[in-house]
């Protein structure tokens, strides 16, 4: 029998980001390395900024947020060698370092507090002598002690080698958070650091300590075997069973998996399907919202009207049938799994973080499949205004649950055209001025990568659809291939004789970045035209088969008053390139996207 003494004692504490980082951590070298892609760390970001942050991007007092819990043993250091959770850990790691390195590239200086964050000083135990340590350690192999670099900033982030998955991830999910910042804060000191207090000291977890390697592994275990707490999708499957009778309840259960299963398959947050699903179908306080915590006590407050108290099995089969539209919508499909390349855009462009277009797909998903897809076509549109004005993602919610009821009316075209016309058009309206103003003045560093890219897809592809009128033109998928670069026509690597002959060279980094000097180009060619000057790259533009990038050096012509001929009327050739022609093109490819996304506003102005 064990001694009460000798029992394995397990701690717990509830500690905010900045509480856990007055300790050392480090990941052991058996652990799996860091493998979050750009939307998992773009949605830990938002999920903060829509948690503390009102519809006006104002910071809002006293709210805290939850992201779970982490397992840890310590070691006769005093380090934690974390069992469970290094992939957040790691990010807020990288969060703490990036800021730093933001406000440093800003003229500000971090701040000791800040700098203690990521490296301070700990006792020698033997000497008691001072020794630096970073907060954070990887141990295993192939990180090549990229997070060390990074936390010294021993050298630029686009220096570092990526000679490994784990350097690549670690040092992407960097520049995903110095984006981050930037879109959202506007190279504002100030509230920069208001993001970052926020984060530290308002965002919370439950740290798990155990007194061995052994005992940590097996909470480990437990915990992804069962659980910790119950959540609102635990609560609401409590009460369909109170609800239903005791011989259906073999029904219930398998109904139940069935929408467990849907939702796994599909790597969706239940709580999210859930609030989604309640937004979409009944009437809520549009200002107000609907927070996590609140959905289980909606559900009971409004058991009558979803049908949960009469008929909870046929409730039950509904939550299925929705969530296996809601899966098709994740995957660019129509709720009957037909393909529908708008999906697909606004997957492209929300970059998997801001997904409140489900919203409007769960409302709309009874459409057939021709106003389906138009309803998708309008809410790309609408999406895009919406983001690159940077609109705060509580708005999008707001507005779209608030529609939500006029969608599930409509009952054909002449009423989807109304409703659109109704909401979507004066949106876009409203916004349009804030959109050409946003394009003209957009730059690389002011938006995400991927966002970057779906800008530039939507933009050729619209003019080969336009000259061609091809279906092989109808999706994305080919302007966003791996074999697709984005070209810096000014190149980002110069030689000095490219830098020199440029007109305005003491501002010849800001112009690389504009979206004026930016066009798709095929990795073969981009290979055979890499820095070299504009003369150089010349015949290699030409011999792109994206008409934009093409039409850069010479005019494609085919017979008088062809399709292809009135496709790249409007488009501009260029026989040297300087700032006029990075400036010119700019505003060329701003007028060309108000006829991708804004066309349907424009034809109907009087």
């Amino acid at each position: 029998m064990i001694s009460e003494r000798s029992a394995p004692r397990i701690e717990s504490d509830d500690l905010s980001l900045g509480d856990l980082f007055k300790d050392f951590y480090l990941v052991p070298d058996f652990q799996r390395e860091y493998v979050w892609e750009p939307e998992h760390v773009e949605k830990l970001l938002t999920d903060v900024l829509d948690e503390f942050y009102d519809e006006e991007n104002r910071l809002e007092p006293d709210s805290e947020y939850f992201i779970g819990s982490i397992v840890a043993c310590r070691d006769e250091a005093g380090t934690y060698q974390l069992i469970d959770g290094q992939q957040r850990l790691t990010t807020v790691y990288l969060a703490v370092c990036a800021i730093r390195d933001k406000l440093g590239k800003l003229g500000e200086q971090p701040g000791a507090a800040i700098q203690a964050m990521i490296q301070s000083v700990s006792a020698d135990r033997r000497t008691m002598a001072d020794v630096s340590r970073y907060r954070l350690a990887l141990q295993y192999e192939d990180s090549h002690g990229v997070l060390e670099t990074i936390a010294e900033t021993r050298q630029s982030i686009d220096q570092i080698e990526q000679t490994t998955e784990s350097i690549r991830h670690i040092v992407v999910a960097y520049k995903t958070i110095r984006e981050f910042v930037t879109v959202n804060f506007d190279d504002d000191p100030q509230r920069i650091r208001e993001f970052l207090a926020a984060m530290l000291y308002r965002v919370k977890l439950i740290r798990i300590v155990t007194p061995n390697l052994a005992h940590a592994l097996k909470v480990f275990e437990t915990i992804n075997d069962r659980g910790i707490g119950l959540n609102a999708m635990d609560l609401l499957k409590n009460l369909l069973f109170m609800r239903t009778s005791p011989h259906d309840y073999p029904k219930l259960k398998d109904i139940w998996k069935e929408l467990v299963d849907v939702l796994d398959e599909a790597k969706e947050k239940p709580l999210r399907f859930l609030r989604y699903y309640i937004m979409s179908h009944h009437e809520i306080d549009a200002h107000r919202g609907l927070r996590e915590d609140e959905i289980y006590d909606w559900f009971v407050g409004n058991s009558e009207k979803c049908g949960l108290d009469t008929a909870p099995l046929r409730f039950a089969r509904e939550l299925v049938n929705c969530s296996r539209a809601y899966a098709n919508f994740l995957n660019g499909k129509n709720a009957d799994g037909t393909p529908v390349a708008y999906l697909e855009n606004i997957a492209r462009l929300a970059g998997g973080a801001v997904r409140q277009h489900l919203i409007l797909a769960l409302a709309g998903r009874n459409l057939p499949i021709e106003l389906f897809t138009e309803l998708c076509r309008n809410v790309e549109n609408l999406f895009f205004c919406y983001l690159i004005t940077r609109e705060p993602t509580k708005t999008f919610e707001r507005n779209f649950a608030r529609w939500s009821s006029d969608l599930r009316a409509v009952a054909d075209g002449d009423g989807l055209r109304e409703f659109i016309a109704g909401y979507f058009h004066k949106d876009m309206a409203a916004r349009s001025n804030a959109v050409d103003f946003a394009l003209a003045e957009l730059t690389q560093p002011r938006i995400q990568q991927y966002r970057l890219r779906y800008i530039l897809a939507k933009l050729t592809q619209y003019v080969d659809q336009e000259a061609w009128d091809n279906p092989a033109h109808a999706t994305l998928r080919q302007y966003l291939d791996r074999s697709v670069h984005i070209e810096h026509i000014l190149p980002q690597r110069p030689g000095d004789d490219v830098r020199e002959a440029f007109d305005k060279s003491d501002q010849y980094d800001e112009y690389v970045e504009r979206l004026g000097n930016l066009m798709l180009l095929e990795k073969t060619i981009n290979a055979s035209v890499s820095n070299g000057s504009f003369g150089e790259k010349k015949a290699g533009y030409a011999q792109s088969s994206f008409l934009l990038t093409k039409s850069l050096v010479e005019r494609p012509q085919v017979g008088v008053d062809t399709r292809l001929n009135r496709a790249v009327a409007d488009l501009i050739q260029f026989e040297t390139w300087g700032s006029v022609a990075i400036e010119r093109r700019q505003q060329m490819l701003a007028g060309l996207a108000r006829r991708v996304w804004l066309r349907d506003i424009d034809q109907t102005d009087p």
